[in-house]
C-alpha cells in the first residue's frame, strides 16, 4: 500500500467549508463524511480531513489554534499552469476566503494563496524544476 497523507485542520461550519472548497472544485469521500467531518479529496494519495472544531478538540489536549489570528500551517499545493494558480485564487475570493498576499513570481516558481473560510492558509504553486536556479 503506498502512503497517504492527511490533514486534520479544524473548522468552525463544515456546511459553509464544503461549499466554499466545492467551489474550488474540490471532490469529498462521502465515505468518511457525516456531521463532524469530511474528507477532502486533494489527490489520489493526500486528504484533508475538515473536523468540526469540538470534534477536532478530541484529538488533542492542547488548545485549537485561531487560524485566523496565528499560523500553524501553510498548506501548499500545486497547479499544471500560473493561470491555473490564479482561477483557484479567485474562485476561493469568490467563495468568502481572502487572497492577503500579492502573487509571487520567482522565475522558476509562482505563487499565489488564500486563507479559508476559518483563516488557514493555502499557497497555489506552479514550478518549472529546470528553471531551479543552480548553486
Amino acid at each position: 500500500m503506498e502512503k497517504q497523507i492527511y490533514v486534520n485542520l479544524p473548522v468552525k461550519d463544515l456546511n459553509k467549508t464544503v461549499e466554499f472548497f466545492t467551489a474550488l472544485g474540490f471532490k469529498f469521500n462521502p465515505q468518511f463524511t457525516d456531521e463532524n467531518a469530511t474528507c477532502m479529496i486533494i489527490s489520489e494519495n493526500i486528504f484533508v480531513m475538515l473536523l468540526v472544531e469540538k470534534f477536532f478538540k478530541g484529538f488533542t489536549e492542547k488548545s485549537v489554534a485561531d487560524a485566523t489570528k496565528t499560523t500553524e500551517v501553510i498548506i501548499c499545493i500545486n497547479e499544471e499552469t500560473r493561470e491555473k494558480v490564479d482561477e483557484m485564487v479567485k474562485k476561493a475570493v469568490k467563495a468568502g476566503g481572502t487572497s492577503p498576499m500579492p502573487a509571487q513570481d520567482h522565475g522558476w516558481m509562482y505563487q499565489h494563496g488564500f486563507q479559508d473560510l476559518d483563516g488557514h492558509i493555502w499557497e497555489v504553486m506552479n514550478a518549472d524544476l529546470s528553471a531551479f536556479p543552480q548553486q
